[in-house]
């Protein structure tokens, strides 16, 4: 007598999940946010829009859910920042991946939402700073540590200002579309933040 396997339904939640998230991600690169609500992306996904409000409470949820998957995945080995004993070098490498990410456009519009969002939301950004921003900003400072131990950073900086005189320019530049994202304004922005911040 064969027995009758059970289906299993952390599978069939986890498939669902990750149709949402991919849903969501196609859908504001094609649309836009604003365009975008939980039918479509129910549609998309092929999920009832309860299956949605099951796990996220709102639109701007979602968003920044599939923006962190998007995130996890492009990181691969987590946040951790190279450490090749050079940090000119480490922090050039790391501004330029991320002058590079920032310019593509499959990245810049579900990123352009979500930051949207998190400007009207405090809920949001809470759970960005939470989530997202802060693990990241505690791996980037872990590397700085390393720096100044090297010497080649002041034994006293001001960790949390180094890391917005570094990434705050790039990230006003994004936003305002003032300038253009180039490998030599990554490099820029590192010298100006080694000068001031250095030994």
């Amino acid at each position: 007598m064969s027995q009758v396997r059970k289906p299993d339904r952390s599978r069939r939640s986890e498939h669902s999940r990750q149709a949402i998230l991919e849903a969501t991600r196609a859908l504001v690169s094609e649309v836009g946010y604003g365009k975008v609500a939980i039918e479509t992306i129910a549609a998309r996904a092929g999920v009832g829009k309860q299956t949605i409000y099951r796990w996220w409470p709102s639109k701007g949820a979602v968003i920044f859910d599939a923006f962190l998957a998007l995130s996890e995945g492009a990181e691969g080995q987590g946040a951790a920042l190279p450490d090749t004993g050079d940090i000119e070098a480490d922090l050039r490498t790391v501004m330029r991946a991320t002058v590079a990410e920032f310019a593509d456009p499959e990245f810049e519009k579900p990123v352009r939402a979500l930051n949207s969002e998190i400007s009207n939301d405090p809920d949001l950004a809470a759970q960005y700073r939470e989530k997202l921003a802060g693990p990241v900003d505690e791996a980037k400072k872990e590397r700085l540590r390393s720096a100044q131990r090297a010497g080649q950073l002041a034994a006293d900086a001001d960790l949390d200002l180094l890391l917005e005189v570094l990434y705050a320019p790039l990230f006003q530049r994004w936003l305002h579309r003032s300038g253009p994202l180039t490998a030599e304004y990554a490099d820029a922005l590192v010298g100006v933040t080694l000068r001031a911040f250095g030994p």
